[in-house]
């Protein structure tokens, strides 16, 4: 045997390793790509388990910087180096025990259940019959997350208060709805073979004995132990928490993939929030003959006729502005995905989010958009929320990604969350250059996703690093972007509840248009936009110290 294949070999094994390893650990997700053998199981919250991922992970890392260049292709090199990255970065992140402060009343189980059960495909009689006992698992995951919070509380570690009697709320209203009304029970369609009657009362029978009595623990453990001595509104940062400012490091060097400091990214979203004031005064005065950027934004934020009312009229102007770009798309991509993408409204979990497409084709690639109520969108906002969230951003990103059958799995379904919502953001501005919005209005909405992104980099390191209250969190972003206070409000629970995550939206952008600059500036008329979006999107998601590596070979 070749060095070659000798060392493609191992890096292929430990990739593949890797992957069923992240399956195993994370079943409900393997299940919604596509992978059914682990469709009885749900995620293990203990301490042991998280013990034991944190010793595997370290492990993982280890076996991937012992692999020498020698013998390795460029795409082997860059499967090592996401596995040593990915694998020390879950680690890390794990060492910081966020199971102790999970309440969350955005993200949290007791919503993201809802929203996971009806997506969860049914192919086979085999994975349908597993499902009971995947509801079970559940209930035992909500009574081991319970004891998880008596030992935060024992270690004096605790949420935020607001987040715990958001979450005692939503359990309150779950549980008193009639069994046989009960949101679990909206599951994908049984299959053919299937005893319909006798599989949704074995479902009944799991939510009846073992998930909504692990809902009851939870609920019971946050109002009565955790809720007593929760973190009021002035001290919601992982400051305020012990082992919580090491967490955040982690967290932060985990979401963006760069080793930013807090203050650094406080510092370049103050940078970004005044270069775009510059842009608001000129679009300002163009569309309402006001240049003040806080007059533009109070504008867009208040005017009712600006407002959507339907979910309907959402969803078709989301529809509306995918038919623009798949029509632009071939000129600036030269690799589209298979798979479609449709549009969903929900009245559960964020704002709006995408569900990349199963792997078997089951399920198309999905934008999910909140529309409880439809007035939290402007009409301004609908087609650059469209275009970061579906065409052509997270689609093309994560539906081109489950496609690339001739890397390893793990490739294929990784997700870095700054290559990812970095992508997202910069397809927001280069929607601009497609020439896909509708007018300076829907441009207009453009500079409002930017504000709210780069907002988030002041106020998520400001909450967690510098010490804000809640409230002073809400009074920044109300001044400097233009959503309503009650959608502030929403964003800033977010960010106390996920810390770390808002930063890597502008973060990743900012790194991708440098890293296109650069290429620009190397290749100088040669250069092609189309060949610079596929190398980005055609080998993965990745961390982007190594997209930098793997452009600047694409693009010398």
């Amino acid at each position: 045997m070749s060095d070659t294949t000798s060392g493609s070999d191992a890096v292929r094994t430990l990739a593949d390793e890797f992957h069923e390893w992240e399956f195993a650990n994370s079943p409900t997700w393997a299940h919604m790509m596509g992978d059914y053998g682990y469709a009885d199981r749900f995620e293990d919250a203990t301490r042991a388990a998280e013990d034991a991922t944190i010793a595997a992970a370290r492990g993982f890392a280890e076996r991937a910087r012992a692999i020498p260049d020698d013998g390795l292709t460029d795409q082997d090199k860059i499967t090592r180096d996401m596995v040593a990255f990915d694998a020390d970065s879950q680690a890390d992140v794990a060492e910081g025990r966020l199971a102790e402060l999970s309440a969350d009343p955005i993200f949290g189980i007791q919503v993201d259940l809802q929203i996971t059960a009806p997506m969860l495909a049914l192919p086979t009689v085999e994975v349908a019959e597993a499902l009971p006992a995947k509801y079970r698992a559940m209930g035992q995951h909500l009574s081991d997350l319970a004891e998880r919070h008596r030992e935060g509380v024992a270690n004096g570690r605790v949420p935020a208060r607001f987040a715990v009697d958001g979450v005692v709320g939503q359990i309150d209203e779950w549980l008193a709805t009639d069994l046989d009304d009960d949101p679990m029970l909206t599951t994908a369609t049984a299959p053919e073979g299937l005893d319909a009657d006798e599989w949704r009362q074995s479902l009944r029978a799991a939510i009846e004995e073992s998930l909504r009595p692990g809902l009851a623990r939870f609920r019971e453990v946050l109002r009565d132990e955790v809720a007593p001595i929760a973190r009021d509104d002035d001290h919601v940062g992982l400051l305020h928490v012990p082992g919580g400012p090491a967490a955040y490091t982690a967290l932060l060097a985990h979401h963006t993939t760069t080793s930013l400091g807090a203050q650094e990214i406080h510092d370049i979203g103050l940078a970004q929030i005044a270069k775009l004031d510059e842009e608001y005064a000129a679009l300002g005065q163009e569309v309402f003959g006001v240049d003040d950027p806080a007059a533009v934004r109070e504008r867009l934020r208040s005017d009712p006729e600006g407002r959507h009312t339907s979910a309907e009229d959402i969803v078709a102007a989301s529809e509306a502005a995918f038919a623009k770009a798949r029509e632009a798309m071939p000129q600036w991509f030269g690799r589209l995905p298979k798979a479609e993408c449709i549009v969903q409204a929900t009245t559960h979990g964020a704002a709006a989010y995408y569900y990349p497409p199963a792997d078997d084709g089951s399920r198309p690639g999905t934008f999910f958009v909140n529309t409880e109520p439809p007035s939290r969108w402007g009409r301004h906002e609908i087609e650059a929320l469209a275009y970061h969230e579906g065409i052509p951003g997270h689609h093309l990103q994560l539906a081109i990604a489950t496609e690339l059958t001739d890397l390893p799995d793990y490739r294929r379904h990784v997700n870095f969350n700054a290559y990812a919502e970095g992508w997202g953001l910069y397809t927001e501005r280069l929607a601009d250059e497609m020439g896909l919005y509708s007018g300076q209005l829907e441009r207009l909405g453009m500079l409002t996703m930017d504000s709210m992104r780069a907002c988030r980099l002041v106020v998520d390191t400001g909450i967690h690093a510098l010490g804000w209250s809640r409230q002073q969190a809400v009074d920044y972003m109300a001044a400097h972007c233009a959503m309503a206070v009650e959608g502030v409000q929403a964003e800033i629970d977010r960010y106390i509840t996920h810390p770390g995550q808002a930063t890597s939206y502008m973060i990743g952008r900012l790194e991708l248009l440098r890293i296109r600059a650069e290429a620009k500036q190397r290749q100088g008329e040669a250069f092609e936009v189309s060949a610079f979006h596929d190398a980005v999107l055609d080998s993965g998601s990745m961390p982007l110290t190594v997209l930098e590596q793997v452009v600047e070979t694409r693009l010398a």
